[in-house]
């Protein structure tokens, strides 16, 4: 696409409101450096619009290196880029399965069926969680015996004050809050300290339905409105880190979510008539397709688990792919890129 605006905040706006905004999910709990140098490598070739990783500065810097690599590779090989990618951290309110980090217990009986379970292969024959690899997915859980119930989880606490300063320093230009969990009084608290440390630029909140009603999501994004205004982004979560199958099934709530946004806010009150809404979760490469058969408009489409699976077999480094691995990789991100944003 043709870059019309030269600042930042300016170009995020145009490619929100041109619906060409694509979003990789490197994790919210996924703080594996080489994995996420490696994925903002391959999708910036691909042309993806902006990530979104944990709040962690090493990780940050991680993809700012992921990032920097492509931009020098994408001139060897001749590949036109026309911005560099936005760097979205998220954080999350405890109770927010974005941010927890499980565990095993001492109720374990050594199945060992939960590590082919877990999609990041977090859980080694030791049966002690790598907490880095970690998503707080709740694979382990499902794998896990009713009987025997060895699976919990802990939320992943950080120091916001300390840590958000320094990811925007190492070259994060948003957060984005979480915020899956009932209590409307600590997410809109915890909201207002968003908005604060990003005064200048997009914020955004993921929302989904675990929780709340629809009557309550339309609350909650009034209430976040009032706070972020015109800075707001609303990312629709159908059912949080479920794209692993890729089918019309698997992205329906993510699309549903959307639909209810769209008719009981944007088309009813001409404020949020304009407010960028991306589709999450359970995301894949139906959801634009799907999205556009039933009429549902969005702003940008964000995609975690389904997109890192398409490149996991080419997996290396930026130093060690070869070229020819490489170009395969890129070729499978942007057909994923391509059939969101673009085809029927």
């Amino acid at each position: 696409m043709q870059v019309k605006n030269t600042t930042r905040i300016g170009l995020y706006k145009d490619l929100l409101a041109s619906s060409n905004y694509f979003k990789l999910v490197c994790g919210a709990g996924n703080e594996d450096k080489t994995e996420i140098e490696y994925l903002t490598y391959i999708y910036t070739l691909a042309g993806c619009s902006g990530f979104d990783v944990s709040a962690n500065p090493e990780i940050v810097l991680s993809a700012k290196k992921g990032i920097n690599e492509a931009l020098r590779k994408a001139k060897e090989l001749e590949i036109e880029l026309p911005f560099e990618p936005f760097i979205t951290i998220s954080i999350g309110l405890p109770g927010d399965h974005h941010v927890r980090k499980a565990f095993i217990s001492d109720n374990c009986v050594a199945c060992n069926l939960c590590i082919p379970a877990c999609p990041t292969n977090a859980i080694p024959n030791t049966l002690k969680i790598k907490p880095e690899l970690c998503i707080g997915c709740g694979d382990c859980e499902a794998a896990c015996p009713p009987a025997v119930q060895a699976i919990a989880y802990k939320h992943d606490t950080k120091e916001l004050n300390k840590i958000l300063p320094s990811c925007l320093e190492a070259g994060a230009e948003s957060i984005e809050l979480h915020a899956g969990v009932a209590d409307n009084e600590s997410t809109m608290k915890e909201w207002e300290n968003v908005s604060n440390y990003v005064p200048n630029g997009l914020i955004s909140m993921c929302l989904d339905r675990k929780h709340l009603s629809n009557d309550d999501l339309i609350f909650r994004i009034k209430s976040a409105m009032s706070i972020a205004g015109e800075r707001l982004i609303i990312q629709a979560d159908g059912i949080p880190m479920s794209g692993g199958n890729d089918n019309y099934n698997t992205t329906l709530q993510a699309v549903s979510i959307a639909d209810i946004i769209n008719k009981e806010l944007k088309q009813k009150i001409a404020a949020y008539k304009d407010l960028p809404l991306l589709i999450s979760g359970g995301t894949n490469s139906f959801t634009g397709s799907l999205a556009r058969q039933c009429g549902v408009a969005f702003n940008g489409i964000s995609i975690g688990r389904h997109a890192r699976k398409a490149i996991i077999k080419y997996k290396k480094s930026p130093s060690e792919i070869t070229n020819e691995n490489l170009l395969g990789a890129v070729a499978n991100a942007k057909i994923l890129i391509e059939k969101n944003l673009y085809c029927c």
